[in-house]
């Protein structure tokens, strides 16, 4: 299991229960389907393979073994669909981890329409399934771009800016919609503001394809290795398995607790004026999840290059070439996660050079089995 951390292992050994993943095909939901089989639970996936691969699924079947896989039910279907949200989201679903999603901001630019109906009805739709099935709680996946065009770092989640892509608002919204049915339904949900993700099993390939992938893949291969902008803008790169840790706690940590840490006063049916994230009024519940260090994109190229050459000294890695910025990206990236640390018990388990050096060894396996 790649989450070796004997808290959550305690936590769930309480809590044996039926989660639902939603795009449990994909990069992140793969690897919450893998912790929580490995940690004794039941899981429901639901994909519909737009971005999703079911080679993810067939590696966590080989990780995890067939009794553990016999207690993963797969359903392939579109969070867009209400029934199919009501199906899988049934009553006996005790957690859903909702991570089906359009993630790209680029790709939100050319086909808003498109980025709203996964992004924002799907989530809505989870929402009125979770209340109707009566779920202990609702974790989702929110972003980093809900930022927009803040200055201020690092980010903290009571201060935002303007949105800056189709894809951010959709973000903000889907934290309006959750803060609501808490307070309307009592429904409680927890929104993770997820900072640049990478890891195994992310894809390298395709226009939208996340920096870290696509350099690896460009080092391992002697493509170009492509910055867009001056290389100087900085982020804040969270190892997927610090993103694993979070859902879980999220899904588990006493409620109650979480909406205090956060700033959020008990009775669901008031706030605390000031309080929230992502929007005006949007819920309290929502923390970044991130290493909470940034680094500029040329820096991270040195630190690949130099965990290839310590693998391979007689590798030629020929330096970066820039092209234009893309439209909807911010040029400065780091979170604050003071208020996961205390409200979720969130430490990341792994530092950069850490998640980089598993991440390049699971590109090196996959390149030698082609």
């Amino acid at each position: 299991m790649s989450l070796a951390d004997e808290k959550l292992r305690k936590i769930l050994a309480d809590h044996s229960a039926t989660w639902l993943v939603t795009g449990a095909a994909g990069f992140i939901g793969s690897h919450l389907v893998e912790t929580l089989l490995l940690l004794g639970q039941r899981v429901v996936g639901l994909d519909n393979f737009s971005a999703g691969k079911r080679v993810n699924l067939r590696d966590v079947e080989k990780k995890t073994g067939p009794e553990a896989w016999r207690r993963f039910q797969l359903v392939e279907g579109d969070v867009t669909c209400l029934t199919t949200c009501r199906e899988v989201c049934r009553p006996g679903v005790d957690y859903v981890l909702h991570h089906a999603a359009l993630c790209s901001v680029p790709l939100s630019i050319e086909n808003p329409r498109r980025t709203h109906d996964d992004n924002v009805t799907g989530h809505l739709n989870m929402l009125i399934a979770a209340r109707e099935a009566r779920v202990r709680r609702v974790v989702y996946a929110s972003s980093s771009a809900v930022y927009g065009d803040c200055e201020d770092l690092p980010c903290v989640e009571e201060r935002v800016g303007r949105c800056l892509s189709p894809y951010a608002l959709g973000k903000c919204v889907n934290e309006l919609n959750a803060g609501l049915f808490h307070r309307l339904y009592g429904l409680p949900s927890v929104g993770l503001r997820y900072f640049n993700v990478y890891g195994p099993r992310q894809d390298p390939a395709g226009a939208y394809a996340a920096v870290i992938p696509k350099w690896i893949d460009a080092m391992m291969r002697g493509g170009t290795v492509w910055v867009n902008g001056d290389g100087k803008q900085t982020r804040d790169f969270c190892f997927v398995t610090n993103v694993v840790e979070a859902n879980l706690l999220a899904a588990t940590v006493d409620y109650e607790t979480c909406l205090r840490q956060a700033g959020e006063v008990t009775d669901s049916r008031c706030r605390k004026p000031g309080g929230g994230g992502g929007c005006a009024g949007a819920p309290a519940a929502c923390f970044n999840v991130a290493l909470g260090q940034r680094i500029d994109l040329l820096g991270l190229f040195e630190m690949l290059k130099d965990l290839f050459l310590s693998r391979q000294p007689d590798r030629i890695i020929a330096p970066p070439s820039c092209r234009p910025a893309l439209r909807g990206e911010v040029c400065d990236s780091c979170a604050s996660i003071v208020r996961a640390e205390r409200a979720l018990g969130y430490i990341p388990t792994h530092n950069l050079r850490q998640g980089l050096a598993e991440t390049v060894a699971w590109h090196e396996e996959c390149i030698s089995e082609e």
